[in-house]
Protein backbone atom coordinates (compact mmCIF):
# COMPACT_ATOMS: atom_id res chain seq x y z
CA UNK A 1 0.00 0.00 0.00
CA UNK A 2 1.37 3.38 -0.99
CA UNK A 3 1.26 5.98 1.76
CA UNK A 4 -1.37 8.65 1.07
CA UNK A 5 0.16 11.75 -0.49
CA UNK A 6 -2.17 14.64 0.24
CA UNK A 7 -4.70 16.11 2.66
CA UNK A 8 -6.01 18.50 0.00
CA UNK A 9 -8.49 17.98 -2.79
CA UNK A 10 -7.29 17.91 -6.40
CA UNK A 11 -7.74 21.20 -8.25
CA UNK A 12 -8.56 21.65 -11.91
CA UNK A 13 -6.10 23.58 -14.08
CA UNK A 14 -8.48 26.56 -14.02
CA UNK A 15 -8.65 26.51 -10.22
CA UNK A 16 -4.88 26.26 -9.92
CA UNK A 17 -4.46 29.29 -12.16
CA UNK A 18 -7.06 31.22 -10.18
CA UNK A 19 -5.31 30.24 -6.94
CA UNK A 20 -2.01 31.51 -8.35
CA UNK A 21 -3.57 34.74 -9.57
CA UNK A 22 -4.89 35.53 -6.10
CA UNK A 23 -1.45 34.97 -4.58
CA UNK A 24 0.20 37.15 -7.23
CA UNK A 25 -2.20 39.97 -6.47
CA UNK A 26 -1.51 39.67 -2.76
CA UNK A 27 2.24 39.61 -3.41
CA UNK A 28 2.05 42.87 -5.39
CA UNK A 29 -0.05 44.51 -2.68
CA UNK A 30 2.33 43.51 0.12
CA UNK A 31 5.40 44.60 -1.84
CA UNK A 32 3.83 48.02 -2.36
CA UNK A 33 3.75 48.46 1.44
CA UNK A 34 7.39 47.54 2.05
CA UNK A 35 9.35 50.51 3.35
CA UNK A 36 10.33 52.34 6.52
CA UNK A 37 8.45 50.02 8.86
CA UNK A 38 10.45 47.06 7.59
CA UNK A 39 13.74 48.98 7.75
CA UNK A 40 13.04 50.01 11.33
CA UNK A 41 12.28 46.42 12.27
CA UNK A 42 15.51 44.91 10.94
CA UNK A 43 17.57 47.75 12.45
CA UNK A 44 16.00 47.10 15.88
CA UNK A 45 16.74 43.40 15.59
CA UNK A 46 20.31 44.19 14.55
CA UNK A 47 20.79 46.37 17.65
CA UNK A 48 19.47 43.62 19.90
CA UNK A 49 21.82 41.16 18.20
CA UNK A 50 24.84 43.42 18.80
CA UNK A 51 23.90 44.32 22.39
CA UNK A 52 23.22 40.72 23.41
CA UNK A 53 26.53 39.65 21.86
CA UNK A 54 28.47 42.38 23.69
CA UNK A 55 26.74 41.71 27.01
CA UNK A 56 27.00 37.96 26.63
CA UNK A 57 30.69 38.00 25.81
CA UNK A 58 31.35 40.53 28.57
CA UNK A 59 29.66 38.39 31.19
CA UNK A 60 31.50 35.29 29.99
CA UNK A 61 34.85 37.07 30.09
CA UNK A 62 34.38 38.31 33.63
CA UNK A 63 32.22 35.53 35.08
CA UNK A 64 33.36 34.08 38.38
CA UNK A 65 30.14 32.33 39.39
CA UNK A 66 27.58 30.04 37.72
CA UNK A 67 24.88 32.73 37.47
CA UNK A 68 26.91 35.17 35.36
CA UNK A 69 28.22 32.27 33.27
CA UNK A 70 24.69 31.02 32.53
CA UNK A 71 23.44 34.53 31.79
CA UNK A 72 26.39 35.27 29.52
CA UNK A 73 25.94 32.02 27.62
CA UNK A 74 22.19 32.65 27.28
CA UNK A 75 22.68 36.16 25.88
CA UNK A 76 25.32 34.93 23.44
CA UNK A 77 22.95 32.16 22.34
CA UNK A 78 20.20 34.70 21.66
CA UNK A 79 22.64 36.83 19.69
CA UNK A 80 23.75 33.88 17.56
CA UNK A 81 20.13 32.84 16.90
CA UNK A 82 19.20 36.36 15.77
CA UNK A 83 22.27 36.55 13.54
CA UNK A 84 21.41 33.20 12.00
CA UNK A 85 17.64 33.43 11.66
CA UNK A 86 15.98 36.86 11.59
CA UNK A 87 19.03 38.66 10.20
CA UNK A 88 21.25 36.23 8.26
CA UNK A 89 18.69 34.01 6.58
CA UNK A 90 16.40 36.87 5.60
CA UNK A 91 19.12 39.32 4.56
CA UNK A 92 20.72 36.71 2.29
CA UNK A 93 17.36 36.22 0.59
CA UNK A 94 17.64 39.84 -0.56
CA UNK A 95 14.70 40.97 1.55
CA UNK A 96 16.46 44.21 2.53
CA UNK A 97 18.68 44.97 -0.49
CA UNK A 98 16.46 47.95 -1.29
CA UNK A 99 17.73 49.69 1.87
CA UNK A 100 21.22 50.21 0.36
CA UNK A 101 22.70 49.46 3.77
CA UNK A 102 25.82 47.29 3.71
CA UNK A 103 24.78 45.61 6.96
CA UNK A 104 21.73 44.16 5.21
CA UNK A 105 23.02 43.55 1.69
CA UNK A 106 22.61 39.99 0.42
CA UNK A 107 25.70 40.19 -1.79
CA UNK A 108 28.12 41.05 1.02
CA UNK A 109 26.56 39.70 4.23
CA UNK A 110 28.41 36.90 6.01
CA UNK A 111 26.83 35.12 8.95
CA UNK A 112 28.19 33.70 12.19
CA UNK A 113 28.20 29.99 11.27
CA UNK A 114 30.63 27.70 9.45
CA UNK A 115 28.49 27.65 6.29
CA UNK A 116 29.87 30.00 3.62
CA UNK A 117 27.20 32.51 2.56
CA UNK A 118 27.89 32.26 -1.20
CA UNK A 119 27.54 28.47 -1.20
CA UNK A 120 24.44 28.64 0.98
CA UNK A 121 22.78 31.14 -1.36
CA UNK A 122 23.29 28.81 -4.30
CA UNK A 123 22.00 25.59 -2.81
CA UNK A 124 19.31 27.20 -0.63
CA UNK A 125 18.05 30.31 -2.43
CA UNK A 126 18.30 28.75 -5.88
CA UNK A 127 18.17 24.95 -5.60
CA UNK A 128 15.88 24.57 -2.57
CA UNK A 129 13.45 27.37 -3.35
CA UNK A 130 13.20 26.41 -7.02
CA UNK A 131 12.84 22.66 -6.48
CA UNK A 132 11.20 22.56 -3.05
CA UNK A 133 10.67 18.93 -1.97
CA UNK A 134 11.43 17.57 -5.45
CA UNK A 135 13.22 14.29 -4.82
CA UNK A 136 16.61 14.27 -6.50
CA UNK A 137 16.73 18.04 -7.04
CA UNK A 138 16.10 19.59 -3.61
CA UNK A 139 19.24 18.61 -1.72
CA UNK A 140 17.88 20.26 1.43
CA UNK A 141 15.27 17.51 1.56
CA UNK A 142 16.69 15.33 4.31
CA UNK A 143 20.16 16.74 3.65
CA UNK A 144 20.97 13.64 1.58
CA UNK A 145 21.17 11.23 4.51
CA UNK A 146 17.63 11.18 5.93
CA UNK A 147 14.87 9.20 4.21
CA UNK A 148 11.49 10.89 4.62
CA UNK A 149 9.30 9.39 1.90
CA UNK A 150 8.69 6.07 0.17
CA UNK A 151 9.85 7.80 -3.03
CA UNK A 152 13.39 7.48 -1.65
CA UNK A 153 14.66 3.91 -2.02
CA UNK A 154 15.26 2.27 1.34
CA UNK A 155 18.79 1.18 2.28
CA UNK A 156 19.97 -0.50 5.50
CA UNK A 157 21.98 2.62 6.38
CA UNK A 158 18.68 4.45 7.01
CA UNK A 159 18.11 2.30 10.10
CA UNK A 160 20.45 4.64 11.96
CA UNK A 161 18.91 7.90 10.80
CA UNK A 162 17.25 8.62 14.16
CA UNK A 163 20.69 8.69 15.79
CA UNK A 164 22.20 10.52 12.82
CA UNK A 165 19.58 13.26 13.21
CA UNK A 166 20.28 13.56 16.92
CA UNK A 167 23.92 14.17 16.04
CA UNK A 168 22.92 16.64 13.29
CA UNK A 169 20.69 18.60 15.66
CA UNK A 170 23.60 19.36 17.98
CA UNK A 171 25.93 20.13 15.07
CA UNK A 172 23.53 21.65 12.56
CA UNK A 173 25.80 24.44 11.32
CA UNK A 174 28.34 21.80 10.28
CA UNK A 175 25.73 19.85 8.34
CA UNK A 176 24.55 23.01 6.59
CA UNK A 177 28.12 24.05 5.82
CA UNK A 178 29.28 20.66 4.52
CA UNK A 179 26.21 20.57 2.29
CA UNK A 180 27.41 23.62 0.36
CA UNK A 181 30.49 22.59 -1.65
CA UNK A 182 29.08 19.23 -2.74
CA UNK A 183 25.74 20.64 -3.95
CA UNK A 184 27.39 23.61 -5.65
CA UNK A 185 29.84 21.34 -7.47
CA UNK A 186 27.09 18.88 -8.50
CA UNK A 187 24.52 21.41 -9.66
CA UNK A 188 26.54 24.23 -11.21
CA UNK A 189 26.33 24.29 -15.05
CA UNK A 190 28.93 22.00 -16.65
CA UNK A 191 30.98 24.89 -18.07
CA UNK A 192 31.35 26.42 -14.60
CA UNK A 193 32.04 23.06 -12.98
CA UNK A 194 34.99 22.31 -15.26
CA UNK A 195 36.62 25.61 -14.31
CA UNK A 196 36.79 24.68 -10.62
CA UNK A 197 37.55 21.36 -8.99
CA UNK A 198 35.56 19.97 -6.08
CA UNK A 199 38.59 20.67 -3.89
CA UNK A 200 38.31 24.39 -4.70
CA UNK A 201 34.66 24.43 -3.64
CA UNK A 202 35.57 22.53 -0.48
CA UNK A 203 38.43 24.94 0.28
CA UNK A 204 35.87 27.78 0.51
CA UNK A 205 34.08 25.82 3.22
CA UNK A 206 37.33 25.01 5.05
CA UNK A 207 38.32 28.69 5.03
CA UNK A 208 35.04 29.62 6.67
CA UNK A 209 35.54 26.87 9.27
CA UNK A 210 38.96 28.28 10.07
CA UNK A 211 37.60 31.80 10.59
CA UNK A 212 34.79 30.59 12.87
CA UNK A 213 36.97 28.31 14.97
CA UNK A 214 39.62 30.98 15.49
CA UNK A 215 37.00 33.58 16.49
CA UNK A 216 35.00 31.46 18.94
CA UNK A 217 37.59 29.09 20.35
CA UNK A 218 40.90 30.96 20.20
CA UNK A 219 40.51 34.75 19.87
CA UNK A 220 37.73 35.47 22.39
CA UNK A 221 38.87 32.85 24.95
CA UNK A 222 42.44 34.21 24.71
CA UNK A 223 41.17 37.72 25.50
CA UNK A 224 39.82 36.37 28.78
CA UNK A 225 43.23 35.21 30.02
CA UNK A 226 42.76 32.87 32.97
CA UNK A 227 39.07 32.69 32.12
CA UNK A 228 39.95 30.95 28.82
CA UNK A 229 38.19 27.63 29.69
CA UNK A 230 34.93 29.33 30.70
CA UNK A 231 34.80 31.50 27.58
CA UNK A 232 35.66 28.48 25.41
CA UNK A 233 32.85 26.48 27.05
CA UNK A 234 30.39 29.38 26.82
CA UNK A 235 31.00 29.73 23.08
CA UNK A 236 30.70 25.98 22.60
CA UNK A 237 27.35 25.88 24.44
CA UNK A 238 25.99 28.97 22.65
CA UNK A 239 26.78 27.41 19.28
CA UNK A 240 25.23 24.10 20.35
CA UNK A 241 21.99 25.70 21.58
CA UNK A 242 21.78 27.78 18.39
CA UNK A 243 22.24 24.58 16.37
CA UNK A 244 19.47 22.79 18.28
CA UNK A 245 17.08 25.69 17.79
CA UNK A 246 17.71 26.18 14.07
CA UNK A 247 17.50 22.43 13.41
CA UNK A 248 14.16 22.25 15.22
CA UNK A 249 12.63 25.23 13.43
CA UNK A 250 13.85 24.26 9.97
CA UNK A 251 12.83 20.62 10.25
CA UNK A 252 9.39 21.66 11.54
CA UNK A 253 8.97 23.84 8.46
CA UNK A 254 9.87 21.11 5.98
CA UNK A 255 9.51 17.57 7.30
CA UNK A 256 6.32 17.24 9.35
CA UNK A 257 4.28 14.15 8.50
CA UNK A 258 1.82 16.10 6.32
CA UNK A 259 4.33 17.83 4.03
CA UNK A 260 4.38 16.36 0.54
CA UNK A 261 7.12 15.41 -1.89
CA UNK A 262 7.25 15.61 -5.67
CA UNK A 263 8.99 13.96 -8.61
CA UNK A 264 10.85 15.66 -11.45
CA UNK A 265 8.08 14.42 -13.76
CA UNK A 266 5.58 16.60 -11.90
CA UNK A 267 7.65 19.67 -12.74
CA UNK A 268 7.07 19.34 -16.47
CA UNK A 269 5.18 22.40 -17.78
CA UNK A 270 4.92 23.76 -14.22
CA UNK A 271 3.45 27.27 -14.13
CA UNK A 272 3.96 29.90 -11.45
CA UNK A 273 0.54 28.94 -10.05
CA UNK A 274 1.62 25.28 -9.91
CA UNK A 275 4.80 26.38 -8.13
CA UNK A 276 2.75 28.28 -5.52
CA UNK A 277 0.65 25.18 -4.90
CA UNK A 278 3.78 23.04 -4.52
CA UNK A 279 5.19 25.45 -1.94
CA UNK A 280 1.96 25.17 0.07
CA UNK A 281 1.94 21.38 0.01
CA UNK A 282 5.63 21.07 0.82
CA UNK A 283 5.71 23.36 3.86
CA UNK A 284 4.38 23.62 7.41
CA UNK A 285 3.97 26.44 9.93
CA UNK A 286 4.43 26.88 13.66
CA UNK A 287 1.96 28.78 15.84
CA UNK A 288 3.31 31.23 18.41
CA UNK A 289 3.66 34.85 19.45
CA UNK A 290 5.67 37.78 18.06
CA UNK A 291 8.82 37.04 20.06
CA UNK A 292 8.69 33.40 18.96
CA UNK A 293 8.31 34.50 15.34
CA UNK A 294 11.38 36.77 15.55
CA UNK A 295 13.48 34.06 17.17
CA UNK A 296 12.55 31.67 14.35
CA UNK A 297 13.46 34.28 11.75
CA UNK A 298 9.75 34.11 10.88
CA UNK A 299 10.41 30.62 9.51
CA UNK A 300 7.53 29.75 11.80
CA UNK A 301 5.70 30.97 8.66
CA UNK A 302 7.50 28.56 6.34
CA UNK A 303 4.54 28.36 3.96
CA UNK A 304 4.57 32.12 3.41
CA UNK A 305 8.37 32.14 3.18
CA UNK A 306 8.42 29.47 0.49
CA UNK A 307 5.85 31.40 -1.51
CA UNK A 308 7.37 34.86 -1.00
CA UNK A 309 11.06 34.41 -0.06
CA UNK A 310 12.09 37.96 -1.06
CA UNK A 311 9.37 39.77 0.92
CA UNK A 312 10.60 41.02 4.35
CA UNK A 313 9.77 38.17 6.72
CA UNK A 314 7.94 40.33 9.26
CA UNK A 315 5.19 40.68 6.63
CA UNK A 316 4.38 36.96 6.82
CA UNK A 317 2.21 37.57 9.89
CA UNK A 318 0.09 39.88 7.76
CA UNK A 319 -0.07 37.44 4.85
CA UNK A 320 -0.86 34.30 6.86
CA UNK A 321 -4.56 34.84 7.73
CA UNK A 322 -5.34 35.94 4.17
CA UNK A 323 -3.55 32.91 2.75
CA UNK A 324 -5.43 30.60 5.11
CA UNK A 325 -8.71 32.02 3.87
CA UNK A 326 -7.70 31.45 0.25
CA UNK A 327 -6.61 27.89 1.01
CA UNK A 328 -9.93 27.19 2.73
CA UNK A 329 -11.89 28.36 -0.31
CA UNK A 330 -9.90 26.08 -2.60
CA UNK A 331 -10.01 23.07 -0.28
CA UNK A 332 -6.27 23.09 0.34
CA UNK A 333 -4.68 21.97 3.59
CA UNK A 334 -2.85 24.78 5.41
CA UNK A 335 -0.39 22.87 7.59
CA UNK A 336 -0.06 24.80 10.85
CA UNK A 337 0.22 23.67 14.48
CA UNK A 338 2.11 24.28 17.70
CA UNK A 339 5.82 23.58 18.03
CA UNK A 340 5.50 20.42 20.14
CA UNK A 341 2.97 18.82 17.80
CA UNK A 342 4.95 19.65 14.66
CA UNK A 343 8.29 18.59 16.11
CA UNK A 344 6.80 15.30 17.28
CA UNK A 345 5.47 14.64 13.79
CA UNK A 346 8.93 15.33 12.33
CA UNK A 347 10.45 12.65 14.52
CA UNK A 348 7.60 10.28 13.76
CA UNK A 349 8.44 10.67 10.08
CA UNK A 350 12.18 10.26 10.64
CA UNK A 351 11.53 7.10 12.67
CA UNK A 352 8.95 5.64 10.26
CA UNK A 353 11.01 5.99 7.10
CA UNK A 354 14.12 4.54 8.71
CA UNK A 355 12.36 1.22 8.05
CA UNK A 356 11.32 -0.45 4.77
CA UNK A 357 8.01 0.67 3.23
CA UNK A 358 5.80 -2.04 4.77
CA UNK A 359 6.75 -0.99 8.30
CA UNK A 360 6.75 2.72 7.42
CA UNK A 361 3.20 2.39 6.06
CA UNK A 362 1.93 0.90 9.32
CA UNK A 363 3.55 3.68 11.38
CA UNK A 364 2.17 6.39 9.10
CA UNK A 365 -1.28 4.77 8.75
CA UNK A 366 -3.02 7.16 11.22
CA UNK A 367 -2.13 9.96 8.81
CA UNK A 368 -3.80 8.05 5.96
CA UNK A 369 -6.97 7.70 8.01
CA UNK A 370 -6.91 11.38 8.86
CA UNK A 371 -6.50 12.28 5.21
CA UNK A 372 -9.39 10.07 4.10
CA UNK A 373 -11.64 11.45 6.84
CA UNK A 374 -10.84 15.04 5.92
CA UNK A 375 -11.37 14.49 2.20
CA UNK A 376 -14.67 12.68 2.81
CA UNK A 377 -15.88 15.52 5.01
CA UNK A 378 -15.26 18.27 2.46
CA UNK A 379 -18.48 20.13 1.64
CA UNK A 380 -19.54 21.56 -1.71
CA UNK A 381 -19.33 25.29 -2.28
CA UNK A 382 -19.12 27.63 -5.24
CA UNK A 383 -15.88 29.32 -6.32
CA UNK A 384 -16.04 32.09 -8.87
CA UNK A 385 -13.13 31.86 -11.30
CA UNK A 386 -12.73 34.59 -13.90
CA UNK A 387 -16.45 35.34 -13.81
CA UNK A 388 -17.26 31.66 -14.35
CA UNK A 389 -18.80 29.64 -11.55
CA UNK A 390 -17.31 26.22 -10.97
CA UNK A 391 -18.66 23.73 -8.45
CA UNK A 392 -15.83 22.85 -6.09
CA UNK A 393 -15.28 20.96 -2.88
CA UNK A 394 -13.96 22.88 0.09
Amino acid sequence: MKIMKTLSRKLSSEEIQSFGNELEEMRKEILSKVGQEDADHIKRVYKVYRYTEALGRGLLHFSFDPITFVLGTSLLTISKILNNMEIGHNVMHGQYDWMNDKRFNSRTFEWDIVSDSSQWKFYHNYMHHTYTNVIGKDHDYGYNFTRLTEEQKWKPTYLGQVFANMFLAFNFQWGVGAHGPRVEYMEKPKKQRTKRTYKEYRDVFFKKIELQLVKDYIFFPALAGLNFPKVFLGNLLANMFRNLWTYSVIFCGHFTENTETFSTEELKNETKADWYLRQLKGSSNLKGGKLFYVMTGHLSHQIEHHMFPDIPAKRYQEIAPRLQEICKRYGQHYNSAGFIKQFASVWKRIFAYSFPDKIATKIMEPRNAKARKRLDALSVQTITIEDKELTAVS
